[in-house]
């Protein structure tokens, strides 16, 4: 399945030029509130699109349309909680980000309950999000190798060592600019791929949809109450919205970008808009996963192709088998463009204001804050690389194991939000002690149990607060609230 020469010669050239729009972009940066905060000045609408491709990535645009074409739409349940979601954190959670000159989530606890609870929480956040993203990594270095033939640890460390030098040199803001120009890049390729399979379907879209209708492929509810199915509606929607608490409400890749914007209204304008764009898209890309599971009802995989891990792989295979050349390099590039959103420097700046600060103090001087950040920028893109390397052995679908890592222990950090907003008796000893009574419940939860991976959010806070809130009778507050 190797590309020619042209459609190469595209997907180089496109990745070439987000790297350079991405160096151009973040141009400048003096101090670490322009490196990481992008000097608090982005229009809502860059804001959102970053947050709408941030939270895509290839994991979206290839593993989304592999879940409709081996099952059916009842993805949609856990968007529907995603867009419920967002528009209670921005009721809810987004003012406490505006009240201070943060700069990453954390410091809110920190201000609360002090500086142990903040560094817990961030050291969370740092490691699964390095797990995750290591895995979105693989995920497209697999295109690259079916590309190319290049072994799959050279394509991870290609496409990672792309994201290190954009990232590195400008900062979020050449992420969040590359964000926005990539987000309309991969949805004009989703676009065109759906248009293209539709011509290519016998009778078009109308038949397509009574194929599928009669195969029960367009079921896009299923309300049975078994905890360990992921795809029901109650496990949708519920554990959908606390997700989404977790992930928008307190994670540290997406409450930056909250910081890049010009105020607190801004900021909630983007994340709601937001919700609307993700429930349409994925919406959208479960419909392309149904046109290519008609398309190969009448055009079956030779039988030399084997089973398709995980049917992550169906989407890429269509592109590069089926379409023509130039169109194949085009679509690619769309499937980059969904893949280079970097998370490397909200984890640089998490471990510099979180983990490094609070023990450096007044040593450290704003020029050498700026230099670590960018060194730890490095660091955590290796890390990453090593990961991907790494995932390549995971026999799960990528979409469940990324989102599965994500809820795990946003969840946790999520009840400790929560104790600081609702539970003010509860100190710090508290709170640490409801973080790792948490953490053991999430850790038995996950090896032990069926648990569906939508819930672990809510198991986690709920978990997470109560034992918080119980640990405060034997250790209560040792001041009063602020």
């Amino acid at each position: 399945m190797k590309v020619g020469s042209i459609d190469l010669a595209i997907v180089v050239a496109y990745v070439a030029a987000v790297t350079l729009f991405g160096l151009w972009a973040g141009r400048g940066a003096r101090s670490l509130a322009e490196y990481s905060a992008a000097g608090r000045n982005l229009p809502w609408w860059v804001v959102m699109a970053s947050i709408v491709a941030t939270e895509t990535s290839t994991v979206t645009f290839l593993s989304i349309p592999g879940f409709a074409f081996g099952r059916d739409l009842t993805w949609l349940q856990i968007a529907l909680g995603f867009a419920v979601g967002r528009i209670l954190v921005a009721l809810w959670m987004l003012p406490q980000y505006f009240r201070g000159s943060f700069l990453t989530s954390y410091e809110v606890l920190a201000r609360r309950f002090g500086g142990s609870t903040q560094q817990a929480a961030s050291l969370l956040f740092v490691v699964t999000r390095t797990l995750a993203d290591g895995i979105r990594l693989f995920l497209t270095s697999l295109v690259l190798h079916e590309m190319t033939g290049l072994p799959i640890p050279l394509a991870v460390t290609g496409v990672g060592l792309v994201m290190i030098v954009y990232t590195y040199v400008g900062g979020v803001k050449a992420v969040i600019w590359t964000e926005f120009v990539q987000f309309g890049i991969y949805i004009g390729g989703a676009i065109l791929a759906f248009h293209l399979l539709l011509q290519r379907l016998p009778g078009g879209f109308a038949a397509m949809l009574s194929q599928a209708d009669e195969a029960g492929k367009l079921r896009s509810f299923d309300f049975t109450l078994d905890p360990s199915e992921p795809y029901a509606f109650w496990a949708g929607l519920l554990g959908g919205i606390f997700v989404t608490f977790g992930s928008h409400g307190v994670d540290q890749l997406m409450v930056q970008r909250y910081f890049c914007a010009r105020n607190l209204g801004d900021a909630r304008k983007a994340v709601v808009v937001g919700g609307f764009v993700v429930l349409v898209q994925f919406a959208f890309f479960l419909l392309i996963g149904t046109a290519l599971w008609a398309f190969y009802q009448a055009n079956p995989l030779p039988a030399e192709a084997g089973a398709i891990a995980g049917n992550d792989r169906i989407f890429a295979r269509f592109i590069l088998d089926e379409l023509p050349a130039g169109v194949v390099g085009l679509l690619l590039g769309a499937i980059f463009a969904a893949a280079m959103s970097s998370s490397l420097n909200a984890c640089a700046t998490a471990a510099v204001r979180d983990l490094h600060r609070p023990w450096a103090g007044d040593l450290m001087s704003p020029a050498r804050e700026l230099q670590l950040t960018r060194w730890l920028t490095f660091a955590f893109g290796a890390a990453q690389i090593a990961v991907g390397i790494g995932a390549q052995w995971l026999r799960s679908s990528v979409v469940a194991s990324v989102l599965g890592i994500a809820a795990f222990t946003t969840g946790i950090v999520l009840g400790v939000f929560f104790l600081g907003m609702y539970a003010r008796r509860v100190g710090q000893r508290a709170a640490l002690l409801g973080l790792l009574a948490g953490l053991a419940a999430m850790t038995a939860i996950y090896f032990a149990t069926a648990l569906a991976w939508p819930w672990y959010a809510l198991a986690g806070s709920g978990i997470t607060f109560a034992a918080g809130w119980a640990a405060s009778f034997a250790w209560p507050r040792e001041s009063p609230a602020r």
